[in-house]
């Protein structure tokens, strides 16, 4: 923490406390949104704005800056073929992982507010998805899944009671294509996977059965009420 960032705005408890400084860091509304928004891959300015569209651009560009003043993320130049500016989490961004992991672990049984929106953005779906995965419902599954959601891919790896994921493509045992919506209503609403795909909400390639099974190794918490 730079007295130049606190120059520029940034309010602090001034406490000793370890806690206290990290949330001098990633206190202040929306940071530790747009870290969990980075958690699974780089992302450019308007992509980030799409995963979070109650943030204005401009709370958007303050906090860019001081996650990146504060050594949170770093703003490069995309590495062609893709153009612009991206912003990714640093080594020290990504140590708040299990942090984020163990918030939507507390966070997923309470209740949302009466204006929450009704559908989690894709990052923020996978993230529910690895904070309410049911290890013990899931220790004898293996395999990987291809998550396809409009304008975004996952992969998503089940090995040794672990829920693994990655942003992008590549040869899966199984493929689900589908809305976000449409995901959150299988794993936390109860949907059936059979019905999906016949009232055409959702398509499936390869290994059903290995997809029915991962889709009902989640906690009873509903993560549409993240």
């Amino acid at each position: 923490m730079s007295n130049a960032r606190y120059a520029a705005g940034m309010r602090s408890y001034r406490d000793l406390c370890g806690i206290a400084r990290a949330l001098d860091v990633v206190g202040e509304r929306w940071a530790l949104l747009v870290v969990r928004e980075l958690l699974l891959g780089p992302k450019r300015f308007a992509d980030l704005h799409r995963g979070l569209p109650g943030m204005s651009q401009n709370v958007l560009t303050q906090r860019l800056r001081e996650l990146e003043d504060s050594g949170v993320l770093v703003r490069r130049r995309a590495l062609p073929p893709a153009a612009g500016l991206i912003y990714e989490l640093t080594e020290s961004g990504r140590a708040l992982e299990p942090v984020l992991l163990a918030l939507g672990r507390w966070g997923s049984p309470r209740p949302p507010q009466a204006d929450s929106a009704e559908e989690l953005s894709p990052d923020a779906l996978v993230t529910a998805l690895r904070t309410t995965f049911d290890a013990g419902a899931a220790s004898s599954l293996r395999g990987t899944v291809q998550l396809r959601l409009p304008g975004d891919a996952f992969v998503l790896t089940v090995v040794d009671g672990r829920l693994e994921a990655k942003r992008g493509e590549t040869d899966t045992d199984a493929v689900l294509m589908s809305s976000v919506r449409a995901v959150q209503d299988l794993v936390f609403d109860g949907a059936d996977l059979d019905e999906s795909v016949r009232g055409g909400t959702v398509s499936v390639e390869g290994d059903r059965e290995l997809l029915r099974q991962l889709l009902t190794a989640f906690d009873d918490h509903r993560a549409a009420d993240h």
